[in-house]
């Protein structure tokens, strides 16, 4: 999980009407947490400080990085990684409703396990649902215990925001797949051991239809990996280049020329992922309105009623996800529609800040009030709004695919791949 402030959200279930099993699991997870991590701080003060850091030394990033692993490894041991996963994967076998009481716990507390965002939250779903029992028992143990950290390996230069039109190569050559390309925008690839990744293994098929996935050590021989400074001043994202690297036949994900179908659960997870955590609450923008003395400003009022009212939907949405899943319904529209509220929210959010702020928006760092907090808020907006689909890919998937309006005129969608024109 990602490490931020408790946000208002309250507990949909309280001890009071929750079953008695999930009473007892509720008190065993606050006291270990007690017993091994600090409670965070009422004040979001040192939350603010970091999220504004603008550039970080390789010394500090491999000991945030140790500091993960061994957190990862704690909540391991104590029988609280992979809750809902099978015991049979090093997972508990539990209940959704257990996840949520420990992530809910876990929450007030200092634990900064956010580096295995892509493992837990993508990787993880996609191999239980795609994976062979092989892969499962190989792959899953090592993630939940912190020992291996996973990048995606999806996104392309020439490819924009048509994920479809990777040109990526794999080739069989006898029990090995050779790779050549190069991907883009990769979080935490820089630090990762091992990548999920998109490759093409038919060029003459329609395109959606000759794509396969692949688990790719990144240790391999092959593999490039360059860190990209963003406009926050922070490397987060990186491109890879693959120049004949090897990978097991093995390390198949799913059917051959049949990934784009695993993609899906993976892209669904990203942006539940994305769209799961706000990091701030209503609360935190009064505060700062209440700091600039604008709370008898009757636009800024007005905004941040709309704040309040988005922050509700959003929770809400949440509510309806959860409930899905639940009912062990797969996620589907659910995951569009809050990606698509989330990269709104964010947008609007980043304006009102510095809306709120005035003339003193256009300072940075130590000159700014909270570090440089908000502005650092502002400029990493772009991030939540691409990652996971832009709003335009969002609006494409619920017009088509929910509301049953016309697709786009797309004959490249029907044509042998080899055949399209390409970047």
């Amino acid at each position: 999980m990602a490490e931020t402030p408790d946000t208002e959200t309250p507990d949909t279930e309280t001890p009071d009407t929750e079953a008695p099993e999930l009473t007892e699991f509720r008190v065993k997870a606050t006291k270990w947490c007690d017993a091994n991590f600090e409670r965070r701080s009422v004040d979001i003060n040192e939350f603010k400080r970091r999220f504004a850091i603008s550039s970080i030394s390789k010394e500090d990033e491999h000991a945030q990085v140790e500091r993960a692993q061994a957190g990862q490894k704690l909540i391991f041991e104590a029988g609280f990684a992979g809750i809902v996963v099978p015991v049979e994967y090093g997972g508990q076998g539990l209940s959704g409703q257990h996840q949520r009481v420990f992530s809910k716990i876990a929450s007030r507390y200092v634990i900064d396990t956010g580096i295995f965002s892509v493992s837990i939250g993508m990787v993880l779903p996609t191999l239980l649902a795609h994976g062979t029992e092989e892969q499962k028992l190989r792959l899953i143990p090592p993630m939940l215990r912190g020992d291996d950290i996973w990048c995606q390996l999806f996104s392309e230069p020439g490819a924009g925001s048509d994920l479809a039109g990777l040109t990526t190569k794999a080739e069989l050559d006898g029990e090995t797949w050779r790779i050549n390309g190069q991907k883009v925008w990769n979080s935490f690839a820089h630090v990762a051991n091992w990548g999920i990744l998109l490759a093409r293994t038919d060029w003459d098929v329609p395109k959606h239809r000759g794509i396969s996935v692949f688990m790719v050590e990144m240790g391999s021989k092959g593999v490039e990996v360059r860190p990209l400074r963003q406009i926050t001043g922070v490397a987060h994202f990186n491109e890879t280049f693959l120049t004949d690297v090897d990978v097991p036949a093995n390390n198949l994900l799913g059917d051959l020329n049949g990934g784009w179908g695993v993609t899906q659960t993976t892209l669904m997870a990203e942006r539940s992922l994305i769209g799961g955590g706000m990091g701030l609450g209503f609360k935190d923008f009064v505060t700062l309105a209440k700091d600039y003395d604008r709370t008898d400003d009757l636009n800024i009022r007005q905004e941040l009623a709309q704040t309040y009212t988005r922050f509700e939907i959003l929770r809400w949405l949440g509510e309806r996800s959860r409930a899905a899943m639940r009912a062990g319904k797969i996620m589907g529209a659910e995951s569009s529609v809050t990606k698509l509220a989330i990269s709104e929210h964010v947008a609007k959010n980043g304006d009102l800040a510095l809306a709120i702020e005035g003339a003193a928006g256009m300072l940075a760092g130590d000159d700014a009030s909270d570090f440089g907090f908000w502005q650092q808020q502002f400029l990493s907006q772009w991030a939540i709004r691409i990652g996971g689909g832009t709003e335009q890919v969002q609006r494409n998937i619920l017009g088509e695919r929910v509301l049953g309006l016309p697709p786009e005129a797309r004959p490249d969608k029907t044509e042998p791949f080899r055949l399209v024109p390409k970047n």
